[in-house]
C-alpha cells in the first residue's frame, strides 16, 4: 500500500480525502509524524499556497506528501475572499466571522456567482506536480445545512438546489471542486 503524507491537520479534509481515496493509499497526517507546525501559507496564490504547504512537510520529512489549497471566488467581490478564504475575517480561521463577512459584503448584491478552486501540490520522487478542480454556483443570502465546512453552508452548486452543507459527505464528494482535484491526484498515483 501506497502512504503519502496529507499536509493537513485539518480533520474535515481528512475524511472527505480518505473517503475519496480508498483503501489504496494510506494518509499519513504531519501530526501523527510529531509535526504540529502552523505550516505557512501566506502566498498570494492557491497554487504557491499549496506548493509551499507541500515543501515545508518534505522539507521535514523527506517523504512523499501533497498539500492542498482551496478558495471561494465570488465574482461580485473580485475574486474575494480568494486565497484569503479560511482567514478572509481574521487570522483566527474562523468560519462563522468569513460567512459574516462575505453575507454583510453582499448584503445589496444581486450577481451572486461564485466558485470553489482547489490546487493540490504533490511532491513524489522528487517531482512536484499540479491537480486543479473547481465548480461553480451562487452565494445564497443565508446560512442552510449542517454538514460540511468553511463556507458550504452558503453556496449552491450550479444544477442543485441545496448547500454543500445540505448534502451528504458522498454527494458532495461526486461533485466538489476538492473532489475533482483528488480525482486526478488519484489517478496520477494509480498510473505511477
Amino acid at each position: 500500500m501506497m502512504e503519502l503524507i496529507f499536509a493537513t491537520n485539518n480533520s474535515h479534509k481528512l475524511k472527505e480525502i480518505s473517503a475519496m481515496l480508498g483503501n489504496a493509499i494510506r494518509l499519513l497526517t504531519p501530526a501523527e509524524l510529531g509535526i504540529n507546525d502552523d505550516i505557512p501559507e501566506d502566498f498570494p496564490t492557491i497554487e504557491e499556497n499549496a506548493l509551499a504547504k507541500a515543501r515545508y512537510i518534505h522539507r521535514l520529512t523527506g517523504r512523499d506528501v501533497f498539500a492542498d489549497d482551496t478558495g471561494l471566488e465570488i465574482e461580485a467581490l473580485g475574486g474575494e475572499p480568494g486565497v484569503h478564504s479560511a482567514r478572509y475575517a481574521g487570522p483566527g480561521k474562523d468560519f462563522e466571522k468569513n460567512i459574516d463577512k462575505v453575507l454583510e459584503k453582499m448584503k445589496d448584491v444581486n450577481r451572486r456567482n461564485a466558485c470553489f478552486r482547489t490546487v493540490i501540490a504533490l511532491i513524489k520522487d522528487g517531482g512536484e506536480y499540479l491537480f486543479e478542480g473547481k465548480i461553480c454556483g451562487k452565494i445564497i443570502r443565508e446560512r442552510r445545512g449542517s454538514k460540511g465546512f468553511g463556507y458550504d453552508p452558503v453556496f449552491i452548486p450550479d444544477g442543485y438546489n441545496v448547500t454543500f452543507a445540505q448534502m451528504s459527505l458522498e454527494e458532495k464528494n461526486r461533485i466538489s471542486h476538492r473532489s475533482e482535484a483528488f480525482r486526478k491526484l488519484r489517478s496520477f498515483l494509480l498510473k505511477s
